[in-house]
Order: C-alpha cells, then structure tokens, then sequence
C-alpha cells in the first residue's frame, strides 16, 4: 500500500512539475478584445438642453477617449464663425470640453455631430456619430432631410462632401455661396454617399453639397466641386434628394505671359479659352508673321512669332468679356529650335494613326519624302494629315496583324512656321497577333435620344476607347484592343458637340449625364465579349 501511494505522489509530482513549466513558458491572452464604445455618463449642460445661456460644455465618458481625426470629422451646424475650441487634443482624457468663441443666435438648435471621432483609448472602438444637441430657444427643432451625392464623372463621388441648406428671405441671393456659410450643415465623412441633415426648422431652402477643400464653408469654382437642385425645397418633406457634384470651368481670365524663348511667348489663363484672342499692339514690321497653339500640358497659349529689334512687346488679350493688357520685356534667349516625338512608338493598335508631335508648330509636309515599310522591306501605302489645332502629324495606313513597321522622314519633309524644315527622322511600330488581343461588342438597352459618347475607361477613369453613337439599331463594337479590366460608360451628349460638357451654378445649367456600367469587365486575349448595357 506504501508503495502504490508512493508511486502516486511521484506521478502527481511530475505531472505538477510539466504543469508549472507549461505555465512559465506559455503567453497570456489577456481575455477576450474589447469592442465596446465608449458611452456617456453626464454632460453639462445636458444633452437636448434648451434656452442655452453659457459657451462651455463638458461631456464625461465612463472611460478614457481621445479625439481621432476631429478636423475632418467635427460638424456643427449651423456653422461658427470662429472654430470652438474643444478638450483633448493628442491625449487621453474621461471628458470632452468644449468653449464656444461665437455670440450665438437666438432661438436657434445647434448640432456638434462629432461623426467617427470620438473613440476608446485602447482599443480605438468609435463611438459613431455622437451628436450634442442644444437650442438657445424655448425648444429643439426636430426636422430631418436626407439623400445621396453622386458624381458627375466618377464611379464614385469623394470622401468628405459637405451637404448645406441655405434659407431663402429677403436677404438671399444666388451668390450666397460665395460670401456667407449656409444656414445648417451636415458631411458624408469618409465612407457613405448618404447625408442626413437634422434639427432643422420649417421653412423654403436652397439646397448644395461641395467639396468644400478649403473648409470654410464657401463655394471656390478653381478648386471646388459643386452640386444644386434646380429648385428650392420646403422643409418638411420626406424627399430623399440627388445631388450630383460636378467641377465648373472658372469664369476666363487671362494671366501674366512670360517669355519662354526668343521666337515664343506663353500666355497662361484661367477657366475657358475658347473665343480668346492674342493681339499684338506695338508697332511691329510689315513682315512680322506670328501663330498660336494650345499647350497640351498646361493651361497656356504658345504665341510663336518672328522675332525683331524692340525692347517690350505690348498685347492685348482677352474675349468677349474679358480684356487686359499685358507688357513683355524682350530677353536675350535663344530660339527655339525644332524637335520631334513620336506619340505612339513601339506597339500600335490596328485601328490607331501613327501620330508625330513637334514643339514648334509644323506648316506643311511633303509625303512623296516619306516612307513606311512592313517587315519584308515592301513599301505601304498611306495617307497623311496634319493637325495644326493640336500640332499633330497623323500617318494612317492599312496595319496587319503581328507586323513591323519602319518609318522614314527624309530631311526637308517637314517645314515649320520660321521654315526650318527635319533632319532625318527614324521609328519603328509593331502591331500585335489577333490572338494576344480581344473584341467587346456591347448592346446599349433603353435609351432615350441621340447621340450618345461610348467610352472604355481604365479603373481611374482615363478613356482608352470610345465610339460616338448617333442611332438605335446599331451594335457598338471596339475590335482588337488590347486585354485588359476596363469600365464601360456612356455620356449623354445633350448638345451633340462630341464632348462630355460640366455644369455652371450660377447660370442653373446641370453637367451632362454619364451612366456607368455597375462593374468592370474583364477583356481577355483573344476574347470577343458581347455586353448588354441597360441605361437607367
């Protein structure tokens, strides 16, 4: 009997021993992550308060939190003037203070809606969307009015769009926008197209959203997205509302030119150069020639001239409703001498021109000193055509699958606006097997007028294929292009001028419909897909 307890007790023994050394080498878990919110214990004065008298609030948590984000997140509507000053900043605190720098308006219900700021400070758990209500009235306006935003020319409109009601009375106009923050205020924040705006009084307003990249509560065309209705709203109304945001094109001005070269001046502008006009006013001589052409990377106007004796140079610029004048000091700089660039060397699509730029502008071409040869050294027929608007040569010929080609400029080919002409210029272009490419066809359903824009946009929006359709019946085809994830949309050419055209608030005109196709599609090689596009 002895002995058996003895040989329990050294089994136990053992087995207590494994146990303590398991435990010294293993990891506490430390219980289960916490993802509880915060909550709120009290605040002062409380939440929903009426007849608000003070500029201080202090809102306790029953754990500490800290403030992520607050200057995007933070919306207070109707806005201040002067930004609240509000406790903590950077650290861990049980309270949030807040001190108010405006005089407030009467009878009025202020919303802070702290959005996803306010969180845990261990686990960074949100307590999402907390609002703190107060009037400074007898009670606390209780309306609501909400929608979407959508984007006039993406998928999918930005993060942070701030949603504004503006009152219509007698001191309101349509410029509003620009001078004065609206009357209530709410954001889409970082992850939802919905707005909802709340605590609102009865009554006929204007509604807007913005990219409002400034923060202050203000419309500016050069750097802001706008969306509007067409007409005013009442409130109350249970209307989920579209705004649709768009980027205007600024009223045109024209800026400062600088001299860039002795034969060549840049004059920059702002917003729509259509209509503008370069007029040289100081005494020049009777053989002075000049021509302009767009810069293709910039907003700017290139005004070659031939160059003379003179100190400055004095221009007029403008359009119908804008005219400045401008001064140009003449500098010691050289000309600027002619060079060439292919815009599409290497691989080339079979239905694509082979199109050569040139930084000085080109007048005229001599085919019979061109030459395009396919792999077997056998000369290809092709015609030319030169783009003076865009400065473009465009070589076409008939392309076969799985070619090479060579290009030969033989010198005096070219001749440009100061009559110099090329030396010598080289390029060689292939094309692709049928096999490494692919075919979309795509059956455009329920549409409602003509012409529209078809586009194969990649997943930035950047058109890499488009077709214009100007009836019903026909079956839109983009034939060997390239593989590849492509979005199919379609522009509402309202005005039949071959471009998607933007909105102008003030002149209450809306940006041209763009339906997109809900998902991308997938173009393999040597696939021919065939997409049935409903538009909505």
């Amino acid at each position: 009997m002895k002995l058996r307890r003895l040989s329990y007790f050294s089994l136990f023994f053992v087995l207590f021993l494994g146990f303590l050394n398991c435990a010294k080498r293993g990891t506490p878990t430390g219980g289960p992550k916490d993802e509880t919110p915060p909550s709120i214990i009290s605040s002062r004065p409380e939440n929903n308060t009426t007849n608000f008298k003070g500029n201080e609030i202090r809102i306790t948590f029953d754990e500490y939190i800290k403030l992520k984000d607050l200057q995007k997140q933070l919306i207070v509507s109707p806005p201040l003037e002067y930004t609240p000053i509000i406790y903590p900043q950077g650290s861990a605190s049980k309270y949030i203070d807040i001190e108010i720098q405006d005089t407030l308006q009467e009878n009025s219900t202020y919303v802070f809606n702290f959005g996803q700021s306010v969180v845990d400070n261990t686990e960074g758990n949100p307590y999402s969307y907390f609002s703190y209500v107060f009037s400074t009235g007898d009670y606390i306006d209780s309306l609501n009015l909400g929608g979407f935003v959508a984007d006039a020319e993406l998928k999918k409109p930005d993060n942070f769009i701030s949603v504004m009601l503006y009152k219509i009375d007698t001191a309101f106009t349509d410029s509003i926008i620009y001078k004065k923050p609206p009357t209530y205020i709410t954001n889409t924040l970082d992850s939802a197209v919905n707005f909802n705006l709340s605590n609102l009084k009865d009554g006929k307003y204007m509604l807007i959203a913005m990219k409002d990249n400034a923060g202050d509560h203000r419309f500016d065309p050069k750097s802001d997205k706008i969306a509007f209705l067409d007409h005013y709203i009442e409130v109350p109304n249970d209307t989920l509302y579209q705004l649709t945001l768009f980027k205007e094109i600024p009223a045109f001005r024209a800026t400062r030119p600088n001299m860039a070269f002795k034969n060549m001046i840049t004059f920059g502008y702002e917003g729509d150069p259509e209509g503008m006009e370069i007029k040289l006013l100081s005494d020049h001589p009777q053989d002075f020639k000049y021509t302009t052409i767009k810069a293709s990377d910039k907003d700017s106007i290139n005004y070659y001239f031939t160059p003379f004796e003179t100190d400055s140079l004095l221009f007029e610029v403008g359009n119908k409703k804008f005219i400045d004048t401008f001064t140009v000091r003449i500098r010691d700089l050289y000309n600027d001498s002619l060079a060439f660039k292919a815009q599409n060397s290497g691989a080339i699509g079979l239905e694509e021109d082979f199109m050569i730029s040139s930084n000085v502008p080109m007048e005229s071409i001599d085919d019979a000193k061109i030459t395009i040869m396919d792999k077997d050294s056998v000369n290809v027929p092709f015609t030319f055509e030169l783009d003076k608007v865009k400065n473009l040569l465009n070589l076409k010929w008939e392309k076969q699958p799985e070619q090479k080609y060579r290009v030969e400029i033989l010198p005096e080919s070219i001749t440009d606006f100061f009559e110099k002409t090329n030396d010598t210029l080289k390029y060689g272009v292939s094309t692709k097997s049928l096999a490494d490419l692919g075919s979309i066809r795509i059956k455009l359903r329920n549409v409602r007028e003509f012409p529209l824009i078809l586009q194969l946009t990649n997943d930035k929006g950047v058109v890499q294929y488009e077709q214009i359709v100007t009836a019903a019946g026909s079956v839109p085809e983009f034939k060997n292009i390239d593989p590849g994830n492509y979005l199919i949309r379609v522009i509402h050419d309202r005005n039949s001028n071959g471009k998607w055209d933007t909105g102008n608030y003030l002149k209450k005109i809306q940006p041209e419909d763009i339906s997109y196709y809900p998902e991308s599609v997938e173009l393999r090689a040597n696939w021919e897909i065939e997409q049935t596009f409903t538009l909505e």
